[in-house]
């Protein structure tokens, strides 16, 4: 009795073990529902959290197909796609990236491949390049804070007013600033240079009251929301839509602000690089992400904002984020190879550490 009892557990352990995922560190695979006809490799900057409702998806739609999903911090995943293409090895079948200047910057050093279907042709211009570099998500970039800490009234909702706030209340915001070290992180660095491009003298004052203020700097998004969901922060400056407005569903204290004067929006980019070894599966990805299907999962369980509908439940904003003209969506196109130009780019975050960080005062939190 015990030894069918032993072997029937062990059956059903293995058997349960094969439907979940199967992580080691920054890889996850999601085993294939019927008989395996294929195994698609994604490369991805983007929490897998995000990306599993459109994996579980798609993978009711292609049951025969494996999804390896693989993990890195936007300059690490760049790092690695341009020496795979410089020595034309395969480095997955599809490339995701918050970072889409990276992306755009291997489309034109000839590390991409072409991709032309219907669904693709439902792309908007601003979010597609050369038929080599697709946008999917719509996604503005925020302030979030915590309501224990903050006062209704103090709550910024203009750059400007949060650049106020930090010179009003120093000493009570000292250290409770968070935003990305652009020195780390790559969408970090796109989203602030964009904000220089949006207007020099208003992103200049924020820099000057951030560093007088001794924001603290982090490679990534959900260090910051964390923070400030627990308090240890207060305020965090220019977090994707996306993960704050997930992470403020599950953390009541924490809120979301899409500020007034302009709205950074960013669309995540989707490449297939030309070594691929399953390029098909690759653009058959690409084409659920761009579909009306893929779309609809993205706003409901993923990505939650999008270009044409209202924003989400509980959002500190205008009730809808383009028509109330206020977005600026960074367009793929060639005007994000400047932001990757190398002399362009040390120029800037030299600027920007000596402003945020060599000028600032002594309580600085180098993190």
């Amino acid at each position: 009795m015990m030894k069918r009892f032993t072997a029937t557990m062990i059956a059903t352990i293995l058997a349960l073990t094969s439907q979940v995922l199967a992580a080691t560190d920054n890889h996850t695979r999601f085993p294939a529902l019927q008989t395996e006809t294929g195994k698609l490799t994604i490369y991805s900057t983007t929490d897998l959290a995000a990306m599993k409702p459109l994996i579980d998806d798609f993978q009711r739609t292609a049951p025969g197909i494996s999804i390896d999903y693989i993990e890195y911090l936007t300059n690490e995943l760049h790092a690695l796609a341009s020496e795979a293409c410089r020595k034309d090895e395969p480095l997955g079948d599809l490339l995701l990236s918050s970072s889409v200047d990276q992306l755009l910057k291997l489309a034109n050093d000839g590390c991409a491949a072409s991709h032309t279907s219907p669904e693709t042709q439902r792309v908007a211009d601003w979010a597609n390049w050369r038929d080599e570099v697709f946008g999917f998500t719509y996604e503005p970039a925020v302030f979030v804070y915590n309501t224990r800490k903050v006062p209704p009234a103090e709550v910024p909702r203009t750059h400007v007013e949060l650049a106020d706030l930090l010179r009003e209340r120093l000493d009570y915001y000292r250290g409770r600033v968070g935003t990305y070290d652009i020195r780390l992180s790559g969408v970090g660095y796109l989203l602030a240079f964009n904000d220089a491009r949006q207007t020099n003298t208003v992103f200049g004052r924020l820099l000057e009251s951030m560093a007088r203020a001794s924001a603290v700097a982090r490679c990534c998004t959900g260090e910051i929301l964390e923070e400030v969901a627990s308090g240890r922060l207060y305020i965090g400056y220019n977090m994707l839509g996306s993960y704050a407005y997930d992470v403020a569903r599950r953390h009541p204290d924490l809120r979301v602000v899409v500020p007034r004067d302009y709205t950074l929006v960013l669309s995540r980019g989707a490449l297939i690089p030309k070594s691929a070894e399953r390029s098909d599966l690759g653009a058959q990805f690409l084409d659920y992400l761009l579909s009306e299907r893929g779309q609809s999962i993205a706003r409901s369980n993923a990505f939650y904002f999008s270009e044409t509908g209202s924003l989400p439940p509980d959002v500190d904003g205008p009730q809808n984020l383009k028509e109330s003209g206020i977005a600026q969506p960074i367009r793929i196109g060639p005007g994000l190879l400047a932001v990757q130009d190398w002399a362009q780019r040390q120029r800037f975050i030299e600027d920007w550490s000596r402003s945020l960080i060599e000028l600032n005062s002594p309580e600085w939190t180098r993190e």
